[in-house]
């Protein structure tokens, strides 16, 4: 079996379409089609059905996939050996989340882009089954989580840290303006689930998972569905909570600015779920020596986040 059939083939199980798989790899179409048919010759059986417009692997294809990937996984990893290269070079398809682009990775993308400039950074912003999927399926080397559970069918993940959630609203909401009238010395009083159900609510898309979670237990709890008003990003979240709007459940690393300066303050109601920041990886995958290295890296650099970062400034007596 040839190399570049073997890669042709894992492309194209990998997105499922000829057309897409002849545009990442630059071939013609018609190019890729004769590879995939040299190679289903060459085995003497048929690797994809094809439905109409669409293909599917068949039983032999499954059983292929994981030899083509672990033989295009060894020619990278033979190639970096035989040339002996000191300088760590490759590509590394990310899949994350804006959060954690944006509040976690930024120090990480800055080392990379200085002292590894041959590593070639590609960050693709999904959430949840669709990291997890694309992960499983190849389309990403490395995936970003911010998950309850921490074992995943088929990948192989490292916990990162805790992910501390933090109901926030603006000073003057009437649910800050009653925490912060608790007698002295008393401490805001615990909010209960149930004293959120005719709270207007601000919040991400679905399938971000603290969004999600949040609306699950609410519901459990008022036995109806939350009144949720919706905005794209977390710092469009940010500014309608400010702007006084409603209240929002947020991870504490994104309003630790807000919550110093007071912008925001933090409402003494926890959740009854924790979530983990993880990397995941497919599972049995060799991963290059750059990928290695990135994955440390951002073992270490998160760490140093977590030593070095200062509580939060108390919005009031009794704050979380």
């Amino acid at each position: 079996m040839e190399l570049r059939l073997l890669v042709t083939f894992e492309k194209v199980a990998t997105v499922l379409s000829f057309t897409q798989a002849a545009g990442e790899l630059k071939y013609a179409q018609s190019s890729v089609t004769s590879q995939i048919r040299s190679l289903e010759t060459s085995l003497g059986t048929e690797l994809f059905d094809r439905l109409g417009s669409r293909i599917r692997l068949t039983e032999a294809g499954e059983r292929l996939l994981p030899y083509a990937r672990r033989i295009i996984e060894l020619n990278d990893e033979a190639r970096a050996a035989v040339t002996g290269a000191d300088e760590p070079a490759g590509a590394i398809n990310i899949g994350t989340m804006e959060s954690l682009t944006s509040y976690r990775l930024p120090a990480l993308l800055e080392l990379f882009h200085h002292r590894y400039p041959q590593v070639k950074l590609s960050l693709r912003p999904t959430l949840g089954d669709e990291t997890r999927q694309a992960l499983r399926q190849g389309v990403y080397d490395i995936g970003f989580l911010m998950e309850r559970e921490t074992e995943h069918a088929g990948l192989e993940t490292v916990v990162l840290t805790a992910e501390p959630l933090v109901l926030v609203c603006a000073p003057g909401h009437a649910l800050a303006v009653a925490a912060s009238r608790s007698a002295p010395g008393a401490g805001a009083a615990k909010l209960a689930t149930v004293d959120l159900a005719e709270v207007q609510l601000v919040g991400t898309e679905p399938g971000c998972p603290y969004r999600d979670l949040f609306e699950e237990e609410l519901r459990e709890s008022t036995g109806s569905p939350p009144p949720f008003m919706e905005f794209g990003t977390i710092e469009a979240t940010k500014r309608g909570v400010a702007g006084g709007l409603g209240v929002a459940l947020l991870p504490r690393m994104t309003v630790r600015q807000e919550l110093a300066s007071g912008t925001l303050v933090a409402l003494p109601w926890e959740p009854s779920f924790q979530l983990s920041t993880q990397v995941a990886w497919r599972e049995g995958k060799r991963l290059p020596r750059h990928v290695r290295l990135f994955i440390d890296e951002t073992m270490r650099l998160v760490r140093e986040q977590e030593s070095n970062q200062p509580p939060c400034a108390a919005t009031w007596r009794g704050s979380p």
